[in-house]
């Protein structure tokens, strides 16, 4: 629309909303000429008035007229607080605050636009009603500023969490496997010396001094396997716990990020809803930290 620049979606609000004021200022009008009709068929019914009479009438009519005057300005600033709302609930659902200027409200040049353009619309006998039975509700544009940055650093934070627990699972089960095979080693070895000890009384030095050659050598490399695993444990164990400290870390960033979402909300009408939000995510985080607990290694 050239006249207020709106689009096409948004002018025929703004033409549906003149049409309502049209016909609540139309009936407010009668109401005033019914108070003068109403005043002529009760009061001048008689052929002269004397100055105090006439004053009499005039201030009835005063009051009247002032009582519906009150009235229908306090009906349709209700009416525009109304509107108002209907625009910053649909704002708030997308996390948007919207700002008025109410200098604006006053500019003698905007009211004269509006002003040719309700006359443009209205006095046109080409002019059909706008109907529009399915009222969408607004879909307004991707906010920017530092909500808007805050909010995707809560994502990507989020993000990052899941990625750090999936990691943790997968050094947990590796550092399990790990200290398995250590085990099983271990048991073999045992067997092994146990063998031996039953045996040597009925073997031959030579087959003796051979078995203690092998067994010697199964240790050296029983050894050598066991500080490699030792080695891997070390280092497994030393992932898990920058694993946590990068958990930790992340945790304590997003902890930052909606206190600093939630102060940025707490004097807005938003506040009620993205404090639920947030209440949500600390209880997803502190259902995190009681998994993690179960993980974490006994002393």
């Amino acid at each position: 629309m050239a006249e207020l620049g709106l689009n096409e979606h948004h002018q025929n609000e703004v033409i549906n909303y003149m049409r309502f004021a049209r016909s609540k200022r139309g009936l407010r009008l009668k109401t005033v000429d019914s108070c003068f009709q109403d005043l002529k068929e009760s009061r001048l019914v008689e052929e002269t008035f004397t100055a105090d009479e006439v004053a009499e009438v005039l201030s009835a009519l005063q009051a009247v007229v002032n009582s519906e005057l009150e009235s229908e300005l306090i009906n349709t600033a209700h009416t525009n607080v109304l509107l108002l709302r209907q625009l910053f609930a649909q704002a708030e659902k997308w996390f948007l605050k919207l700002q008025t200027d109410i200098s604006e409200l006053e500019n003698r040049e905007l009211l004269e636009q509006v002003a040719e353009f309700e006359k443009a619309e209205f006095t046109s006998s080409n002019k059909k009603p706008i109907i529009d039975p399915m009222k969408p509700k607004l879909a307004p544009l991707n906010e920017g500023g530092t909500t808007e940055l805050l909010n995707k650093e809560i994502v990507r934070l989020q993000e990052e969490n899941e990625k750090l627990k999936l990691r943790l699972r997968t050094i947990e089960i590796q550092a399990t496997h790990a200290l398995d095979e250590k085990s099983k080693l271990e048991r073999a070895l045992q067997d092994l010396q146990l063998d031996q000890g039953s045996q040597q009384d009925s073997i031959k030095a030579q087959d003796l001094n051979d078995l203690e050659d092998t067994v010697a050598a199964l240790k050296s490399e029983f050894q050598k396997t066991l500080n490699d695993q030792t080695e891997n444990q070390k280092s497994l164990e030393e992932n898990l716990a920058t694993a946590k400290h990068d958990l930790l870390r992340v945790q304590e960033q997003l902890s930052m990020a909606e206190k600093e979402l939630d102060k940025k909300f707490q004097q807005t009408a938003a506040y009620r809803n993205m404090k639920e939000i947030l209440t949500r995510k600390n209880d997803q985080i502190k259902d995190l930290r009681r998994r993690l607990a179960k993980y974490e290694p006994e002393d």
